[in-house]
């Protein structure tokens, strides 16, 4: 089932494409088959409400996302997702190698080698 387009979804939807050509079609169809109201709640959210916000350039934002999901490590599909995303939005390889290496310190070597394991995925689907 297909949820009414309201603007804030479109956005949202929008701003997902930019950061992974083709993510927001197969996104808001899995979210939608959840719950029609669910690309509103959680992507408006995160991605309108929060992530298209000024103050920090999407590069930036994007490169904090996967210092953030990596120092979790419980999300490895996430992880490699914004991995790719923050790649699209202008990080360089050498600066997601160095985010890792960062996240090895402060939130363990067991992080940084899942984060390893997604950076490798992520660098290779480019």
């Amino acid at each position: 089932m297909s949820a009414k387009p309201t603007d804030r979804r479109m956005r949202a939807l929008a701003l997902l494409e930019q950061l992974e050509p083709g993510a927001s079609g197969r996104v808001a169809k899995n979210l939608d088959d959840f719950n029609p109201e669910a690309v509103e709640i959680l992507l408006g959210f995160g991605f309108t409400d929060v992530v298209a916000r000024g103050g920090l350039p999407l590069k930036t934002r994007e490169m904090l996302t996967v210092a953030m999901l990596a120092s979790m490590g419980t999300a490895p599909g996430q992880l490699e997702f914004h991995m790719r995303a923050a790649l699209n939005t202008g990080a360089s390889h050498d600066e997601i190698v160095e985010i890792v290496l960062q996240v090895a310190v402060y939130a363990g070597i067991p992080a940084a080698m899942n984060a390893i394991t997604a950076a490798k995925s992520a660098f290779t689907s480019r």
